[in-house]
């Protein structure tokens, strides 16, 4: 484009000023998060959707919905809102934990991600095996023993009375608060599980999450 200043009979030409006044617009980039929990899963993400929403809301928005169903059927659900939806979801993330649902199910939900994502709808399967509480774990520590998930609540009892925050309860409001500071640690730690985990299928690797690769995506704007 030439820097040379305009021509003086060029001054006040209708096609130099609709030129230099078209603005292009730019619309937020929708996520859907949809939680197999109704108040764990779903206190944690609502906290970091209240933060973006407020904050960057002409570049990104999130919907959180907490569903109270799992793997495949959560799954439908997700896609059904997505389909549905005005607003046209860019990413849509599917939170689930493994626990003891059938091999096939867990599996399946990734499969079905994979195939319904196409460069305008992302599908994402966050799983987490066995439960939500290996990601709140990971602040803490790297850990890599196949634990059962009813091992995991005194061991967060511990780390969150050693910062002083008391006891771990389920549905706490204030998780995602308590654990920020410790956020890139768990990021790293959830990253050296899967690269353990590398070439196995969700009901394969335990202990693993993916809620890093969801965190890490909105990290930008909390």
């Amino acid at each position: 484009m030439s820097l040379k200043p305009l021509k003086k009979s060029d001054l006040g030409k209708d096609w130099l000023t609709k030129r230099r006044d078209s603005k292009k617009s730019i619309y937020p980039e929708y996520h859907l998060i949809v939680t197999e929990g109704i108040k764990t899963e779903q206190n944690y993400f609502n906290a970091m959707k209240e933060i973006i929403n407020q904050n960057y809301k002409d570049r990104i928005q999130i919907k959180v919905s907490g569903e109270g169903d799992n793997t495949v059927n959560l799954f439908e659900i997700a896609k059904n809102y997505a389909e549905k939806d005005p607003n046209g979801y860019k990413h849509i993330w599917v939170v689930y934990d493994t626990d003891d649902f059938p091999k096939e199910n867990i599996d399946e939900v990734l499969r079905l991600c994979n195939k319904n994502s196409n460069s305008n709808r992302q599908y994402h399967a966050i799983w987490s095996n066995q439960c939500v509480e290996l990601w709140y774990l990971l602040h803490f520590s790297f850990m890599q023993s196949d634990l059962h998930r009813r091992e995991y609540f005194p061991k967060l009892d511990d780390c969150l009375q050693k910062i002083g925050a008391g006891k771990y309860e389920k549905n706490r409001k204030d998780m995602y608060d308590v654990l920020k500071p410790y956020m890139d640690d768990a990021i790293r730690n959830a990253k050296a599980l899967k690269k353990l985990n590398k070439n196995k299928l969700p009901s394969e690797s335990s202990p693993g999450t993916m809620i890093f690769e969801l965190v890490e995506k909105i990290k930008p704007y909390l």
